[in-house]
């Protein structure tokens, strides 16, 4: 019998004593709930983005290196495929608390501490970071739709204004996601809205 053997491994608590395993979870209400389904619903339809754009990565390289040529507006929709996912995986990393953070520090505080913590972060960075950012790619989006922009090189995708319109959709879903995570921690510290009893 090797050592091999003798070993078990439970994946679940491995993963929660890892990376995830310093996050404070918050009680699930109604309404978090919902926004929480809307924006897995929309993030788990996106995910699939990365397999078009690796078959679309594959197919360009294989023209490049096999036939001898190349499109520029495939090369073009790998990118825009790629600031479409990653923008659409922010609000994902938000609702499952699988951002950057100082942990470090948030780990020596007390519960309420940090869920107060978690609520300021909110309410004077994220949500007026992505009101700031929503408001500024307004113009920006609507200005290349009016003029019908497209791309600078020739062979080149119409319809600039569409990637660029992810900006805003990106931003408004982050901004969905936070607050979902801010009904959480108002239902955490102040009890509203009334937390599940399930959690």
């Amino acid at each position: 019998m090797s050592i091999r053997d003798d070993i078990e491994v439970d994946v679940d608590k491995v993963e929660e004593a890892s990376a995830r395993g310093h996050a404070l979870s918050f009680p699930r209400t109604t309404p978090s709930d919902g926004i929480e389904k809307l924006v897995e619903l929309v993030g788990k339809a996106c995910s699939w983005l990365w397999v078009v754009l690796i078959v679309l990565i594959v197919v360009n390289v294989a023209l490049r290196y096999i036939v001898g040529t190349n499109f520029i507006a495939m090369e073009e929709m790998q990118w825009h495929l790629y600031a479409v996912g990653f923008l659409m995986a922010l609000s994902f990393a938000i609702l499952y608390d699988g951002h950057v953070r100082v942990d470090v520090v948030a780990e020596q505080l007390h519960r309420r501490t940090r869920a107060w913590i978690e609520l300021l972060g909110i309410v004077l960075l994220i949500l007026p970071f992505v009101y700031v950012v929503i408001a500024y790619a307004l113009p920006f989006v609507e200005r290349s739709w009016r003029i019908g922009e497209v791309s600078a090189a020739p062979g080149g995708l119409p319809y600039r204004w569409v990637i660029k319109s992810f900006i805003i959709v990106g931003f408004a879903f982050i901004g969905i996601a936070a607050v979902a995570r801010l009904l959480r921690v108002t239902a955490f510290l102040f009890g509203w809205p009334q937390p599940k009893n399930d959690t």
